[in-house]
């Protein structure tokens, strides 16, 4: 008889989000397993129990998933589970903390798809402007736009301080070369929008960060995506639904992205990652480079 597909949950919080289970389910695992308040050096001796229980051909119908809602923390256990296997007992990781990684990547492919359309080229050399961008969704998305070649800025509504702090914290882990910005007040969100090729919004659900007034000054935008689902809208004139909508809002016929259409593009990036975990028979490590590139084919 043929061994199920078993895939462990390891999580740093109290709960493991049912939507990830769900998820797992519906993609072909046999049984998904949560383990909740995950400590990071508790992270060895649970992939070691996975691997080591099942033999070589057990081994490659087994999965970890990383969760959580830090996506530092989550990498950091991702790294030690890594760290944890030896060769033949080695199988998929895949870290997905708040669905942050697979809702970036979905954002970043739809407005990349945008820009390719309107033949803008790309996000080469374009500025884009990240609302939202000390949370996990926003420095994310910053990131992968930072990695293709544009010059990403993450904004903070708080200060200024606080987007530098988590900026120099992604470029010294992962390489990107974010700046950050105050967004605090009207006048510096005017003078970001202006100068933005695209703009997007991952601050929280139902905070309206740029309304028309402030639109209209953004007299370079190309495209501009929000994934807030709560009214009102977080980027005035972007519907949820929207999915290259001309924005009326806009002086230059900019197009919106709405948090629906994301959705969509984040739920088949996270489906398909979590059957290639167990379908293509050799151990891959996924994170959001790696959700980019799947969110990427997926939108064409």
């Amino acid at each position: 008889m043929e061994k199920p597909f078993l895939l462990h949950m390891l999580t740093a919080t109290k709960n493991h989000s049912p939507f990830d289970v769900n998820m797992a389910y519906d993609a072909g695992w046999s049984a998904c397993t949560p383990y909740t308040d995950v400590t990071l050096d508790e992270v060895r001796e649970l992939v070691q129990d996975a691997i080591f229980s099942r033999g070589p051909k057990g081994v490659k119908r087994t999965g970890i998933f990383v969760g959580g809602r830090d996506t530092h923390l989550a990498m950091e256990m991702m790294q030690a589970a890594k760290k944890s296997m030896v060769p033949p007992f080695e199988v998929s990781l895949f870290a997905d903390p708040s669905g942050a990684f697979t809702t970036a990547a979905g954002m970043v492919a739809c407005v990349e798809r945008e820009l390719k359309k309107s033949r803008a080229g790309g996000l080469q050399d374009k500025r884009i402007v990240v609302f939202g961008g000390t949370g996990p969704v926003g420095s994310t998305a910053a990131m992968l736009t930072s990695n293709a070649g544009a010059e990403a800025i993450i904004v903070s509504h708080h200060s200024l301080a606080k987007a530098e702090t988590v900026a120099d914290l992604c470029n010294q882990r992962y390489g990107s070369a974010l700046s950050g910005a105050d967004g605090s007040n009207d006048a510096s969100i005017v003078e970001l929008v202006s100068e933005a090729d695209v703009v997007f919004n991952a601050a929280t659900e139902g905070v309206q960060v740029l309304n028309s007034s402030q639109l209209m000054k953004a007299e370079r935008l190309k495209v501009a995506c929000d994934v807030n689902a709560v009214p009102p809208e977080g980027i005035e004139g972007v519907g949820v639904m929207d999915d290259g909508v001309t924005i009326n809002e806009s002086p230059t016929n900019a197009v919106g992205i709405g948090a629906l259409a994301v959705g969509n593009v984040k739920y088949q990036t996270q489906h398909l990652l979590l059957k290639r975990m167990y379908e293509t028979g050799e151990a891959e490590f996924l994170d959001f480079n790696n959700a980019f590139e799947v969110a990427r084919e997926y939108v064409g």
